[in-house]
């Protein structure tokens, strides 16, 4: 079912400069009220949107069998998300395995570490992490090159990761636990938006799908993450608002900092 756009309504009074950025649609679900995206909507009276442009559906265990993976043969899982540990859990749950306390975890970033205490007592486990990219965590990876690694991870794999394991030559199987699907996103207008927010490369496939006469015009496109970056600009777009950088490690703040000079 196609998720529901909800809105965050600014506080303060509607900016009377058309040019400014008055609306934004965020391409995630609607989050918990501890967002930064509330404060940012009440300080610069923009109008947020959010609307999830693709859907995760999980390999149920029947499918999984299919391929011929024992969970109890690796002695070592890489995390890209926490949707990739919640899925992972699932299937070791459906499966009826439980994953040794031995077993070594190596995260994408240090909160998708800490997600973990969600399914281990952290402190019991050995886990590594780096700072958001595959790059960044091979070295880790490669200092424990006699363990035999598990990727979760969705049917759309990035391809650096897959490249940069293999390159580096590290005995890795990828594990397919859940499915990346585009959203209807027919009942959408997306020239309602002065600002798109992308988080993923499916995200902008599902954009191009559900309008494939999309053009940009005027919008402005804000993309986090290197490859989400880069499939935005090879789609020919133009990158106005791009996270994580060294003054603006989340989306919020890049969006936050972007609208500060915008919206003067």
């Amino acid at each position: 079912m196609p998720s529901e756009s909800v809105t965050l309504e600014a506080v303060s009074k509607p900016l009377g400069n058309s040019s400014k950025i008055r609306t934004i649609l965020v391409t995630q679900p609607y989050p918990d009220s501890t967002s930064p995206y509330f404060e940012i909507a009440k300080k610069y009276g923009v109008k947020i949107d959010f609307r999830e442009f693709i859907q995760i559906e999980g390999v149920d265990a029947k499918d999984f069998r299919k391929e011929r993976i024992n969970l109890n043969e690796f002695t070592a899982i890489i995390f890209t998300s926490r949707m990739a540990i919640d899925h992972f859990f699932r299937i070791a749950n459906e499966l009826r395995m439980t994953v040794p306390d031995t077993t070594k975890y190596f995260c994408m970033s240090e909160s998708v570490a800490y997600y973990l205490q969600k399914y281990v007592v952290y402190r019991k486990r050995k886990v590594f992490y780096g700072k958001q990219t595959i790059s960044e965590l091979i070295d880790v990876i490669k200092k424990n090159r006699k363990e035999k690694f598990m990727l979760p991870c969705t049917d759309i794999i990035k391809q650096e990761m897959a490249d940069t394991l293999e390159k580096n030559k590290i005995d890795y199987k990828k594990a397919v636990i859940y499915k990346t699907l585009c959203s209807d996103l027919s009942n959408l207008s997306l020239p309602n938006y002065d600002m798109l927010v992308l988080f993923t490369p499916s995200g902008l496939a599902s954009l191009y799908k559900n309008f494939p006469e999309f053009r940009q015009n005027s919008t402005k496109i804000a993309a986090f993450g290197p490859t989400t970056c880069q499939a935005v600009i090879e789609a020919g777009l133009q990158l106005d608002v791009q996270a994580p950088l060294q003054n603006a490690p989340s989306m919020t703040m890049a969006i936050e900092q972007y609208l500060k000079h915008y919206n003067k």
